[in-house]
């Protein structure tokens, strides 16, 4: 299988850094493009460097490469990622608006009707941003902002960004442990 993951300017880049090792180390091919926010928001955010995050995955993308074979509805993929997504590609991709790689590859995807999973950031939200959200979810788009679940008692950081990366690997079909399940009492 392979999954393409898009990480934009919005803070939480640790989503995506996450999701890339986590899919990686699964076995999965990995595709990925970071945008040039992207880059500065890991720099301020994270103590990782980005040559080490181009290292988890199976391949990088440059965000202006258009020609990249991601960019292409004949590259076959099980579906797209973007985490963070930030406001601006949210609507970007609202307005079929493909200005650079992520959003491109994002909306080949909608149009091969490939599962397509952001990871919204930002509060509180405004009318433009849920019309946004809205009018992608009704085209197929799974939205899914990364709010924190407190069933599995988190203690810490880490924990909160693992369960949201194992229910987004769940949103893709992929088995993993990193969620933890409901049972039985």
């Amino acid at each position: 299988m392979r999954i393409v993951i898009g990480i934009t300017g919005a803070t939480g880049a640790v989503y995506g850094i996450t999701l890339v090792r986590e899919l990686t180390g699964a076995g999965v091919e990995t595709h990925l493009v970071l945008s040039h926010w992207a880059r500065r928001t890991i720099e301020l955010e994270t103590d990782y460097q980005i040559e080490a995050i181009g290292k988890l995955a199976t391949r990088v993308h440059s965000v202006d490469d258009m020609a990249a074979p991601v960019a292409s509805g004949s590259f076959r993929h099980g579906g797209m990622v973007v985490a963070p997504c930030s406001m601006k590609t949210l609507a970007a991709l609202a307005a079929g608006y493909t200005e650079n790689l992520i959003t491109r590859a994002a909306d080949v995807t909608l149009k091969e009707k490939r599962p397509l999973i952001l990871l919204p950031r930002e509060t509180p939200l405004h009318e433009i941003h849920l019309e946004n959200m809205l009018k992608l979810a009704r085209a197929g788009v799974t939205i899914m902002p990364p709010v924190p679940a407190f069933y599995h008692r988190p203690t810490t950081i880490t924990d909160l960004v693992t369960q949201t990366t194992g229910r987004v690997m769940d949103l893709l079909g992929l088995d993993n442990s990193l969620t933890p399940r409901w049972r039985d009492s």
